[in-house]
Protein backbone atom coordinates (compact mmCIF):
# COMPACT_ATOMS: atom_id res chain seq x y z
CA UNK A 1 0.00 0.00 0.00
CA UNK A 2 1.21 3.42 -1.13
CA UNK A 3 0.39 6.91 -0.04
CA UNK A 4 -0.12 7.35 -4.22
CA UNK A 5 -2.54 3.83 -3.85
CA UNK A 6 -4.70 5.65 -1.25
CA UNK A 7 -4.76 8.93 -2.89
CA UNK A 8 -6.96 7.71 -6.04
CA UNK A 9 -10.60 9.49 -5.92
CA UNK A 10 -13.34 7.43 -4.78
CA UNK A 11 -16.83 8.51 -5.92
CA UNK A 12 -19.65 7.27 -7.06
CA UNK A 13 -21.18 7.75 -10.66
CA UNK A 14 -23.92 10.38 -9.45
CA UNK A 15 -20.91 12.29 -7.48
CA UNK A 16 -21.36 11.33 -3.82
CA UNK A 17 -18.74 9.65 -1.88
CA UNK A 18 -18.76 5.93 -1.99
CA UNK A 19 -18.39 3.17 0.21
CA UNK A 20 -14.37 2.05 -0.85
CA UNK A 21 -13.40 -1.42 -0.33
CA UNK A 22 -10.07 -0.61 -0.63
CA UNK A 23 -10.12 2.30 1.55
CA UNK A 24 -11.20 0.19 4.53
CA UNK A 25 -8.67 -2.72 3.79
CA UNK A 26 -5.76 0.16 4.33
CA UNK A 27 -7.41 2.01 6.84
CA UNK A 28 -7.28 -0.90 8.77
CA UNK A 29 -4.27 -1.86 7.83
CA UNK A 30 -2.64 1.05 9.42
CA UNK A 31 -4.99 0.24 12.38
CA UNK A 32 -3.37 -2.82 12.76
CA UNK A 33 0.07 -2.18 12.61
CA UNK A 34 -0.38 0.64 15.21
CA UNK A 35 -2.19 -1.70 17.85
CA UNK A 36 0.75 -4.40 16.83
CA UNK A 37 3.29 -1.43 18.01
CA UNK A 38 1.12 -1.08 21.10
CA UNK A 39 1.00 -4.32 21.57
CA UNK A 40 4.71 -5.08 21.45
CA UNK A 41 5.39 -2.08 24.03
CA UNK A 42 2.98 -2.97 26.48
CA UNK A 43 5.45 -3.31 29.22
CA UNK A 44 6.42 0.61 28.76
CA UNK A 45 2.44 0.91 29.58
CA UNK A 46 3.22 -0.99 33.01
CA UNK A 47 2.66 1.04 36.56
CA UNK A 48 5.46 1.45 38.42
CA UNK A 49 6.51 2.73 42.05
CA UNK A 50 6.45 6.18 40.77
CA UNK A 51 2.29 5.37 40.46
CA UNK A 52 1.58 5.54 44.03
CA UNK A 53 4.32 8.05 44.66
CA UNK A 54 3.24 11.40 46.50
CA UNK A 55 5.38 13.10 43.90
CA UNK A 56 5.28 10.73 40.80
CA UNK A 57 3.77 12.20 37.31
CA UNK A 58 0.32 11.03 36.63
CA UNK A 59 1.04 11.77 32.69
CA UNK A 60 4.23 9.39 32.55
CA UNK A 61 2.41 6.88 34.58
CA UNK A 62 -1.81 6.29 35.08
CA UNK A 63 -1.98 8.50 31.56
CA UNK A 64 -0.43 6.33 29.26
CA UNK A 65 -2.08 3.03 30.62
CA UNK A 66 -5.84 4.64 30.67
CA UNK A 67 -5.18 5.60 27.44
CA UNK A 68 -4.24 2.39 26.05
CA UNK A 69 -7.34 1.12 27.77
CA UNK A 70 -10.30 3.26 26.49
CA UNK A 71 -8.39 2.55 23.12
CA UNK A 72 -8.78 -1.24 23.61
CA UNK A 73 -12.04 -0.67 24.55
CA UNK A 74 -13.04 0.69 21.67
CA UNK A 75 -10.96 -1.26 19.30
CA UNK A 76 -13.07 -4.31 20.85
CA UNK A 77 -16.22 -2.74 20.45
CA UNK A 78 -15.57 -2.17 16.49
CA UNK A 79 -14.54 -5.28 15.53
CA UNK A 80 -15.40 -9.05 15.31
CA UNK A 81 -14.57 -11.09 18.22
CA UNK A 82 -12.85 -13.57 15.35
CA UNK A 83 -10.89 -10.31 14.11
CA UNK A 84 -6.85 -10.98 15.53
CA UNK A 85 -6.78 -7.39 16.14
CA UNK A 86 -10.20 -7.89 18.75
CA UNK A 87 -8.09 -10.73 19.83
CA UNK A 88 -5.28 -8.29 20.60
CA UNK A 89 -7.06 -5.61 21.48
CA UNK A 90 -8.49 -7.85 24.22
CA UNK A 91 -5.25 -8.79 25.53
CA UNK A 92 -4.05 -5.44 26.07
CA UNK A 93 -7.26 -4.54 27.90
CA UNK A 94 -6.97 -7.65 30.42
CA UNK A 95 -3.20 -6.40 30.89
CA UNK A 96 -3.74 -2.83 31.52
CA UNK A 97 -6.38 -4.32 33.88
CA UNK A 98 -3.98 -6.48 35.97
CA UNK A 99 -1.79 -3.31 36.28
CA UNK A 100 -4.41 -1.16 38.31
CA UNK A 101 -4.54 -4.87 40.00
CA UNK A 102 -8.18 -5.62 38.54
CA UNK A 103 -9.05 -1.97 40.29
CA UNK A 104 -7.72 -2.64 43.61
CA UNK A 105 -5.20 0.73 43.36
CA UNK A 106 -8.35 2.84 42.15
CA UNK A 107 -9.36 2.07 45.97
CA UNK A 108 -5.88 3.29 47.00
CA UNK A 109 -5.96 6.21 45.07
CA UNK A 110 -9.02 7.46 46.48
CA UNK A 111 -7.58 6.70 49.91
CA UNK A 112 -4.35 8.75 49.12
CA UNK A 113 -6.03 11.46 47.02
CA UNK A 114 -10.04 11.53 47.65
CA UNK A 115 -10.80 14.46 45.48
CA UNK A 116 -7.98 13.77 42.39
CA UNK A 117 -10.41 13.07 39.06
CA UNK A 118 -7.95 11.12 37.37
CA UNK A 119 -8.39 7.90 38.64
CA UNK A 120 -12.01 8.48 38.16
CA UNK A 121 -11.71 9.27 34.57
CA UNK A 122 -9.58 6.25 33.92
CA UNK A 123 -11.29 3.78 35.64
CA UNK A 124 -14.71 4.73 33.81
CA UNK A 125 -12.89 2.99 30.87
CA UNK A 126 -12.36 0.05 32.59
CA UNK A 127 -16.23 0.02 33.73
CA UNK A 128 -17.44 0.63 30.51
CA UNK A 129 -16.06 -2.79 29.40
CA UNK A 130 -17.55 -4.37 32.46
CA UNK A 131 -14.62 -4.35 34.50
CA UNK A 132 -15.52 -3.06 37.90
CA UNK A 133 -14.39 -2.79 41.67
CA UNK A 134 -17.00 -2.53 44.23
CA UNK A 135 -15.11 -1.34 46.97
CA UNK A 136 -13.56 1.55 44.70
CA UNK A 137 -17.29 2.89 43.53
CA UNK A 138 -18.55 2.22 46.93
CA UNK A 139 -15.92 5.17 47.97
CA UNK A 140 -16.20 7.19 44.98
CA UNK A 141 -19.74 7.27 45.61
CA UNK A 142 -19.17 9.16 48.73
CA UNK A 143 -17.15 11.41 47.80
CA UNK A 144 -18.92 12.05 45.11
CA UNK A 145 -22.04 13.21 47.32
CA UNK A 146 -19.90 15.88 48.59
CA UNK A 147 -20.13 19.84 48.05
CA UNK A 148 -16.06 20.00 47.69
CA UNK A 149 -16.41 17.26 44.44
CA UNK A 150 -19.30 18.71 43.18
CA UNK A 151 -18.11 22.47 43.17
CA UNK A 152 -13.96 21.48 42.31
CA UNK A 153 -12.86 24.69 39.66
CA UNK A 154 -12.27 22.71 36.49
CA UNK A 155 -11.87 23.51 32.92
CA UNK A 156 -15.15 23.28 31.07
CA UNK A 157 -14.07 20.12 28.83
CA UNK A 158 -12.69 18.55 31.78
CA UNK A 159 -16.17 18.84 33.80
CA UNK A 160 -17.80 17.63 30.84
CA UNK A 161 -15.44 14.24 30.90
CA UNK A 162 -16.08 13.66 34.69
CA UNK A 163 -19.45 13.98 33.98
CA UNK A 164 -19.54 10.98 31.45
CA UNK A 165 -17.24 9.37 33.41
CA UNK A 166 -19.76 9.34 36.42
CA UNK A 167 -22.02 8.03 34.20
CA UNK A 168 -19.84 5.33 32.93
CA UNK A 169 -19.10 4.46 36.76
CA UNK A 170 -22.76 4.49 37.77
CA UNK A 171 -22.54 7.50 39.75
CA UNK A 172 -24.69 10.13 39.56
CA UNK A 173 -23.98 13.34 37.36
CA UNK A 174 -23.60 16.32 39.55
CA UNK A 175 -24.38 18.91 36.62
CA UNK A 176 -25.97 19.14 33.40
CA UNK A 177 -24.09 17.53 30.21
CA UNK A 178 -25.89 20.57 28.24
CA UNK A 179 -24.67 23.47 30.43
CA UNK A 180 -21.02 21.77 30.57
CA UNK A 181 -20.97 21.62 26.90
CA UNK A 182 -22.17 25.72 26.09
CA UNK A 183 -18.93 26.57 28.34
CA UNK A 184 -16.26 24.63 26.01
CA UNK A 185 -14.73 26.35 23.09
CA UNK A 186 -16.35 24.04 20.95
CA UNK A 187 -19.76 24.41 22.39
CA UNK A 188 -19.68 28.39 21.74
CA UNK A 189 -19.26 27.72 17.94
CA UNK A 190 -16.65 30.01 17.95
CA UNK A 191 -15.20 31.88 14.54
CA UNK A 192 -13.59 29.51 12.70
CA UNK A 193 -10.32 30.95 12.09
CA UNK A 194 -9.13 30.88 16.02
CA UNK A 195 -8.91 27.56 15.63
CA UNK A 196 -4.95 26.51 17.19
CA UNK A 197 -3.24 23.49 18.67
CA UNK A 198 -5.09 23.66 22.37
CA UNK A 199 -8.55 24.03 20.59
CA UNK A 200 -8.05 21.43 18.96
CA UNK A 201 -7.97 18.93 21.19
CA UNK A 202 -10.54 20.67 23.80
CA UNK A 203 -13.06 20.21 20.56
CA UNK A 204 -11.86 16.44 19.92
CA UNK A 205 -12.38 15.20 23.59
CA UNK A 206 -15.39 17.62 23.74
CA UNK A 207 -17.07 15.19 21.16
CA UNK A 208 -15.55 12.02 22.79
CA UNK A 209 -17.29 12.76 25.87
CA UNK A 210 -20.58 13.58 24.25
CA UNK A 211 -20.79 10.75 22.47
CA UNK A 212 -19.35 8.12 24.59
CA UNK A 213 -16.00 7.91 22.52
CA UNK A 214 -18.33 7.12 19.70
CA UNK A 215 -21.19 4.63 20.91
CA UNK A 216 -23.54 7.41 21.08
CA UNK A 217 -22.94 10.15 18.45
CA UNK A 218 -27.20 11.33 18.77
CA UNK A 219 -25.23 12.86 21.92
CA UNK A 220 -23.74 15.54 19.60
CA UNK A 221 -26.05 18.32 19.79
CA UNK A 222 -27.09 18.89 15.59
CA UNK A 223 -25.81 22.61 16.06
CA UNK A 224 -22.66 21.20 17.00
CA UNK A 225 -22.89 18.31 14.09
CA UNK A 226 -23.06 21.04 11.14
CA UNK A 227 -20.95 23.55 12.58
CA UNK A 228 -18.32 20.74 12.48
CA UNK A 229 -19.11 19.52 9.16
CA UNK A 230 -18.07 22.80 7.58
CA UNK A 231 -15.43 23.53 9.55
CA UNK A 232 -13.67 20.51 10.32
CA UNK A 233 -12.02 19.22 6.95
CA UNK A 234 -10.34 22.90 6.27
CA UNK A 235 -8.64 22.27 10.27
CA UNK A 236 -7.67 18.66 9.78
CA UNK A 237 -6.27 19.51 6.05
CA UNK A 238 -3.55 22.28 7.93
CA UNK A 239 -2.60 19.90 11.25
CA UNK A 240 -1.60 16.95 8.39
CA UNK A 241 0.10 20.53 5.98
CA UNK A 242 1.92 20.46 9.38
CA UNK A 243 2.19 17.16 9.65
CA UNK A 244 0.80 17.02 13.85
CA UNK A 245 -0.28 13.84 13.59
CA UNK A 246 -2.00 12.98 16.85
CA UNK A 247 -4.16 16.01 16.14
CA UNK A 248 -4.79 14.88 13.09
CA UNK A 249 -5.79 11.39 14.11
CA UNK A 250 -7.96 13.06 16.60
CA UNK A 251 -9.59 14.80 14.27
CA UNK A 252 -9.92 11.89 11.64
CA UNK A 253 -11.75 10.33 15.27
CA UNK A 254 -14.02 12.48 15.15
CA UNK A 255 -14.73 12.35 11.69
CA UNK A 256 -15.71 8.90 12.44
CA UNK A 257 -17.81 9.97 14.68
CA UNK A 258 -20.00 12.28 13.16
CA UNK A 259 -23.48 10.88 12.53
CA UNK A 260 -24.23 10.98 8.54
CA UNK A 261 -22.32 9.75 5.41
CA UNK A 262 -18.55 10.28 5.33
CA UNK A 263 -16.71 12.03 3.08
CA UNK A 264 -14.83 9.32 1.11
CA UNK A 265 -12.46 11.67 -0.13
CA UNK A 266 -11.66 13.60 2.56
CA UNK A 267 -10.62 10.48 4.13
CA UNK A 268 -8.94 9.13 1.38
CA UNK A 269 -6.12 12.10 1.64
CA UNK A 270 -6.28 12.47 5.01
CA UNK A 271 -5.58 8.41 5.79
CA UNK A 272 -2.60 8.73 2.89
CA UNK A 273 -0.98 11.20 4.87
CA UNK A 274 -0.91 9.02 8.47
CA UNK A 275 0.05 6.17 6.07
CA UNK A 276 3.13 8.40 5.15
CA UNK A 277 4.05 9.26 8.48
CA UNK A 278 3.68 5.69 9.94
CA UNK A 279 6.97 3.62 9.96
CA UNK A 280 7.37 0.15 9.52
CA UNK A 281 7.13 -0.88 13.13
CA UNK A 282 2.92 0.96 13.49
CA UNK A 283 4.24 3.37 15.32
CA UNK A 284 3.17 7.27 14.05
CA UNK A 285 5.03 10.57 15.71
CA UNK A 286 3.32 13.14 16.91
CA UNK A 287 4.70 15.43 14.76
CA UNK A 288 7.00 15.65 11.78
CA UNK A 289 9.44 17.35 10.11
CA UNK A 290 6.84 19.58 8.53
CA UNK A 291 7.04 23.35 8.21
CA UNK A 292 8.14 24.20 11.52
CA UNK A 293 11.42 21.47 11.27
CA UNK A 294 10.60 19.22 14.13
CA UNK A 295 12.25 15.97 13.57
CA UNK A 296 10.91 12.93 13.51
CA UNK A 297 11.07 10.99 17.24
CA UNK A 298 10.52 7.28 17.82
CA UNK A 299 10.93 7.30 21.57
CA UNK A 300 7.96 5.75 23.41
CA UNK A 301 6.53 8.88 24.81
CA UNK A 302 7.37 10.91 21.72
CA UNK A 303 5.19 8.56 20.06
CA UNK A 304 2.61 6.20 22.12
CA UNK A 305 0.01 8.68 21.89
CA UNK A 306 -0.37 9.26 18.40
CA UNK A 307 0.01 5.28 17.61
CA UNK A 308 -3.16 4.92 20.05
CA UNK A 309 -4.98 7.81 18.54
CA UNK A 310 -4.31 6.62 14.69
CA UNK A 311 -5.50 2.64 16.44
CA UNK A 312 -8.57 4.44 17.35
CA UNK A 313 -9.46 6.60 14.13
CA UNK A 314 -8.88 3.67 12.07
CA UNK A 315 -11.02 1.49 13.73
CA UNK A 316 -13.88 4.15 14.17
CA UNK A 317 -13.15 5.02 10.03
CA UNK A 318 -13.62 1.63 9.28
CA UNK A 319 -16.87 1.04 10.83
CA UNK A 320 -18.27 4.51 9.78
CA UNK A 321 -17.43 3.22 5.71
CA UNK A 322 -18.91 0.15 6.39
CA UNK A 323 -22.07 0.97 8.09
CA UNK A 324 -22.53 3.76 5.10
CA UNK A 325 -22.82 0.75 3.10
CA UNK A 326 -25.33 -0.83 4.76
CA UNK A 327 -23.00 -3.53 6.63
CA UNK A 328 -22.30 -2.11 10.21
CA UNK A 329 -24.63 -1.17 12.91
CA UNK A 330 -27.21 1.80 12.44
CA UNK A 331 -27.13 5.33 13.15
CA UNK A 332 -27.62 5.58 16.84
CA UNK A 333 -26.02 2.04 17.81
CA UNK A 334 -22.60 2.41 17.26
CA UNK A 335 -21.94 -1.07 19.01
CA UNK A 336 -21.31 -3.54 16.55
CA UNK A 337 -20.85 -6.24 19.30
CA UNK A 338 -22.48 -6.63 23.18
CA UNK A 339 -20.43 -5.64 25.71
CA UNK A 340 -18.90 -9.01 28.02
CA UNK A 341 -21.17 -9.51 31.31
CA UNK A 342 -19.70 -6.83 34.33
CA UNK A 343 -16.54 -8.75 36.47
CA UNK A 344 -17.19 -6.78 39.91
CA UNK A 345 -14.36 -7.10 41.68
CA UNK A 346 -14.30 -7.24 45.59
CA UNK A 347 -11.82 -5.00 48.11
CA UNK A 348 -8.12 -6.22 47.47
CA UNK A 349 -5.41 -5.92 50.09
CA UNK A 350 -3.75 -2.87 48.93
CA UNK A 351 -0.19 -4.28 49.67
CA UNK A 352 -0.77 -7.15 47.54
CA UNK A 353 -1.08 -4.90 44.31
CA UNK A 354 0.82 -2.52 44.97
CA UNK A 355 2.61 -1.44 41.00
CA UNK A 356 6.29 -1.99 40.72
CA UNK A 357 8.58 -4.64 40.62
CA UNK A 358 9.32 -4.91 44.44
CA UNK A 359 5.43 -4.96 45.12
CA UNK A 360 5.57 -2.26 47.18
CA UNK A 361 4.12 1.51 46.02
CA UNK A 362 5.78 4.67 47.93
CA UNK A 363 3.41 6.47 50.27
CA UNK A 364 2.54 9.82 49.59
Amino acid sequence: MTAQDMRTEATAGDGRPAHDAQLVRDVESIGAAAVAWLSAHRSEFALDDEALDEHGSVNRTWKPLGELAQVCVSVRRYTEPTDPLHRTAGELLDFTWQQTGHGALFLELQRLEPFATYPLEIYAAFASAGLRHAGYERALAATARTRSWQMTEQQPNRRLGILNSERRSGIPQHDETERALRRTWLGALPEPWTFERDAGYTLTHVIFHLSDWGLAPQGVPQDVVEYLRQWLPPWLDTCLEHERWDLGCELLAVAGILPGPPDGVLLRESWAEINRAQDASGALPEVGTGREGHPLADDFFACYHSTLMAAYAAVLTAHQLGRSAGHGAQTGDRRAFAHTAPRVAPNAAPQAVRPGHSGKGASR
